[in-house]
């Protein structure tokens, strides 16, 4: 199966051309910029139309309008995983948001804890601690969910949030990607990245 990858378009979405054929497209969160509900729906309506035989987004950040919301409506192509999985083609796919509401509750380590131990597919919006995840030499990732996927040790982690971090790090059992598009000064400046699951 061909995955693509893209993360942190911020509003910037319908300015990405010639977008690579695959089977599934996913977005690893930080779709909008000011988290409003327009730039939410916006995106949905864009990614909901997209070629790709399967669609999968989570939120980021910025788009906490969709704090504990429900969307409704999606193509049965689509999915917007929210501390919840999907089985596409015999992959297991998890996905987990990152909005502050959870983290200053600590409610965010309780939904680590939930993820399932057969998740080929992790996407999140945070990196895990010392991978992908510094900025002017400050690693910005999660401790707790390093820990989490060293226990499952998914094939794939997803993810963005850090912009300068963007690239592709292998361990032993898992493929690392940060696919943030937009540069620290949200200027489109990389490619969505194409794998081969």
């Amino acid at each position: 199966m061909k995955i693509l990858h893209l993360s942190d378009t911020h509003c910037k979405h319908r300015s990405l051309q010639n977008l690579p054929s695959a089977d599934l497209i996913i977005h690893s969160g930080d779709v909008s910029f000011a988290g409003s509900e327009e730039e939410i729906i916006d995106f949905m309506e864009w990614f909901s139309v997209l070629p790709y035989k399967y669609k999968i987004f989570i939120a980021g950040n910025h788009d906490d309008c969709l704090f504990g919301s429900n969307i409704d409506g999606l193509p049965d192509n689509c999915f917007y995983l929210c501390n919840s999985g999907v089985t596409v083609e015999g992959l297991n796919f998890y996905g987990l948001p990152l909005f502050m509401e959870d983290i200053m509750s600590g409610n965010y380590d309780e939904h680590l804890r939930k993820i399932p131990p057969d998740t080929d597919v992790l996407i999140t919006h945070q990196p895990p601690y010392c991978i992908l995840d510094s900025a002017a030499n400050i690693n910005y990732g999660d401790r707790g969910l390093l820990q989490a996927v060293l226990n499952i040790q998914p094939k794939y982690h997803l993810f963005g949030h850090i912009h300068d971090a963007y690239g592709i790090e292998k361990s032993r059992k898992t493929v690392f990607v940060n696919a943030a598009i937009l540069n620290e000064k949200y200027e489109i400046s990389n490619e969505a990245v194409l794998l081969d699951v």
